[in-house]
């Protein structure tokens, strides 16, 4: 059984840091981050926050001989999407494919071998805020980096970008440390998924996934960027995604959390750009003993921006989750609209989720509000339903599904209810979500929602 305190200095040692360091062939830079930040991982806390400390929810974590060169066979894939950039991380390595059209259209793809031996500013754009790690965890995938790319789309390429990223974690003691590091040109659009899974079988044990992702929007880019979080109940999860906005520019940060044991999402969006807006839609489904702890930081610096941030989760048995939005508006970010809403249902006695929104306004002529609340489910709708002759499990369970699809219809997705449902509702009946090699469950075409009339992508908010 795993230990309640866990003894990090068992997870990862130097030799086997120095190994991967080795293996990659890094840089000397990278090679001596790499070395300081394990030095990190080991001294730093959990949570530098000592106010939110007592709200982690990081017990019974057992990460002990983690292997971050550990190999293993290929997944399968499914079909490819026609002209989508498509990638995949796995025990086997990286595997990418870039359609011929978009490499001509000046698209520019760089796994994590050729950036290594990229120019210094190019390596430092790739490794662009993994200078100063605030936490422990954020030091362990920065020591454990063994995935990685930069995108970039060049400006003024106007048509749609498809990307479609899979993890699939298979092997014993797997850490999978990827980081991302993509560019959006002027007027372009990115349709972006983060698609996290398991393969059939999965070895008992707990494993690593670290993913962190810098996206930068130059202005008038518009980018929808939607993770489903899906693995079996023994993967540890670190997410680390951050950007900044251009002007006029548009981003919705989409997460859906359907798997895993311990879970940690830090989402962090610098509105540089005056008249840019960032939606952050998250949904979590807890069940037996996961836990899910979600951080939001909106920081306003530019005029005229719009953000909003809505968090939902459901938990039953033991499950656990925190969820924290701060949104800071500085002195000069005038005309600043921002919404904070973080909400959490509870099925069962043992089930625990806090909800902590923050406002931080250094600037009169804004309009900023926030809204939230943790309640078991309401007697009086479960009693409705039993009246018109549905069984009180199934009356919960409309509800429950119904309080995530208020999220769930925010999403800038054509048709992503119905798409992500069937993966909520296996969830729900207990079924894990593994990459079957006869049914992928990953997610097919996708299209931002709008007209062919009025192209301009849709991003809903209430307060607009």
């Amino acid at each position: 059984m795993a230990a309640a305190i866990p003894r990090f200095e068992t997870w990862l040692t130097e030799e086997r840091v120095d190994s991967l360091s080795r293996a990659l062939s890094d840089p000397p830079s990278y090679a001596r981050t790499r070395r300081d930040d394990y030095d990190r991982f080991l001294e730093l806390p959990i949570e530098p926050n000592p106010l939110f400390r007592g709200y982690g929810y990081f017990t019974h974590v057992d990460l002990t001989g983690m292997d971050p060169i550990a190999r293993g066979s290929p997944v399968p894939l499914p079909p490819a999407l026609p002209g989508a950039v498509r990638i995949c991380h796995d025990a086997s390595g990286t595997r990418w494919e870039l359609p011929e059209s978009l490499r001509a259209a000046g698209v520019r793809f760089r796994a994590l071998d050729e950036l290594w031996r990229a120019e210094p500013g190019d390596l430092e754009t790739f490794l662009r805020g993994s200078e100063s790690p605030p936490d422990r965890l954020s030091a362990l995938a920065t020591a454990t980096l063994n995935r990685g790319y930069r995108l970039e789309i060049p400006d003024g390429y106007v048509e749609p970008v498809r990307v479609q990223e899979f993890t699939v974690l298979s092997v014993p003691h797997e850490a999978l440390s990827v980081r991302r590091s993509v560019r959006a040109g002027r007027d372009a659009q990115l349709l972006f998924t983060e698609e996290v899974f398991s393969a059939p079988g999965a070895p008992s044990g707990q494993r690593l996934y670290a993913s962190t992702t810098d996206l930068d929007l130059a202005d008038h880019a518009k980018a929808v960027y939607l993770t489903v979080h899906a693995p079996d109940l023994g993967a540890v999860s670190i997410y680390r995604r951050r950007a900044t906005t251009g002007a006029q520019s548009r981003l919705a940060w989409i997460w859906n959390g359907w798997g895993g044991f311990r879970t940690k999402v830090r989402n962090q969006t610098t509105f540089t750009g005056n008249g840019s807006a960032v939606d952050d839609l998250q949904t979590f489904f807890g069940e037996k003993n996961q836990s899910y702890d979600s951080s939001v930081d909106f920081t306003h610096v530019a005029t005229d921006t719009h953000s909003q941030s809505i968090t939902r989760g459901v938990f039953r048995d033991e499950a656990r989750g925190m969820s924290r939005g701060l949104v800071r508006i500085e002195a000069e970010a005038r005309k600043t609209i921002a919404f904070v809403s973080e909400h959490a249902m509870l099925l069962s006695r043992g089930a625990r989720s806090d909800s902590i929104p923050i406002l931080e306004i250094l600037c009169r002529d804004v309009k900023a509000t926030h809204s939230s609340s943790v309640a078991p489910v309401d007697p009086e709708k479960v009693f409705y339903l039993e009246s018109r002759g549905i069984g009180t499990s199934e009356s919960v369970r409309m509800i429950g599904e119904g309080f995530l699809s208020y999220v769930l219809d925010r999403i800038p997705i054509g048709g992503i209810r119905d798409l992500l449902y069937p993966k909520l509702a296996a969830r729900w009946d207990g079924h894990s979500l593994v990459w079957d090699p006869g049914a992928f469950p990953s997610l097919p075409e996708l299209h931002v929602t709008g007209t062919e009339a009025a192209p301009e992508w849709r991003f809903d908010s209430k307060l607009r």
